[in-house]
């Protein structure tokens, strides 16, 4: 069957690279998986052998015939129709309450899914993950590179990554352009800093990165409004309780010194900042 451009599809179609996949996800007997664009199945097979009860989520039509003709007579395969930007996952696993993830994500909507997937963290533990490379880079960046930013500290904050190993184009039908990679997130059960209000701290994150070029005074500034803010007087009071340099860029500060700071702007829009 011929992949479909619009929906981002590469089909892995090399038995090495679905191998090594399997190997890291190491699926178990018991256990719930939830598949996301099974594609043809060929990770799938594995997955439903291993005796764990997966639960396959895929986006196109033509893709479900030829997916229920292959494991729809195993009682631990399930087939779900829809958009994984959509699915409520942790109703969808039901009357599990934890599982694990394994995808192959369409370079188009990886972000967006990933996101998606770590907003609901309290019912995936595990995600096992094949994005484009330059995507896993940004996953796994460091402070004070330029591949750190706001997906950086997003996935970092609510889990553990590591890049498990790289794909080349070849291994994939049609061929990509790009290397992929297979990254592994474990969930934390707390996010890694703690923070007074997780949203304000995701929004604060996105106004630092909004323009990499401009120091944090400068984008915090432009994007006092959302973060509650009220002046300018307000945006270096909040730099000076946590002792940051009003002239640093976004890209060079810790988790730590993000979480600080956005307690200390929830602190002043509360109206309790420190003195």
């Amino acid at each position: 069957m011929k992949a479909k451009r619009s929906l981002g599809q590469n089909f892995l179609v090399d038995a090495e690279y679905q191998q090594r996949i399997l190997n890291a996800v190491q699926p178990r007997a018991g256990e719930t998986l939830i598949e996301i664009g099974p594609g043809h199945g060929a990770l799938t097979k594995g997955l439903v052998a291993s005796g764990a009860s997966v639960l396959a989520v895929e986006l196109d039509q033509e893709l479900i015939p030829v997916l229920q003709g292959q494991f729809a007579a195993h009682e631990n395969f399930r087939l779900l129709a829809a958009d994984a930007l959509v699915v409520n996952f942790c109703s969808a696993i039901a009357p599990a309450t934890a599982a694990r993830v394994v995808a192959n994500l369409p370079y188009n909507v990886s972000t967006p899914i990933i996101q998606r997937l770590l907003a609901q963290r309290h019912c995936l533990c595990e995600l096992t993950v094949m994005l484009q490379r330059e995507v896993v880079e940004r996953m796994t960046a460091v402070p004070g590179g330029k591949e750190y930013g706001v997906l950086s500290v997003l996935v970092q904050f609510y889990s553990e990554a590591v890049h498990l190993f790289d794909v080349p184009p070849s291994a994939f039908r049609p061929i990509p352009k790009v290397w992929s990679s297979v990254v592994r997130l474990t969930v934390h059960e707390t996010p890694v800093a703690a923070v007074h209000d997780e949203a304000l701290f995701i929004e604060l994150v996105k106004v630092l990165f909004s323009q990499r070029r401009k120091t944090i005074y400068n984008n915090l500034r432009s994007g006092r409004v959302r973060l509650g803010l009220p002046d300018e007087a307000a945006i270096l009071a909040a730099l000076t309780a946590v002792q940051l340099d009003p002239r640093r860029r976004g890209e060079t500060l810790s988790m730590v010194e993000l979480a600080a700071l956005a307690d200390q702007v929830s602190a002043i829009g509360a109206g309790d900042a420190a003195p």
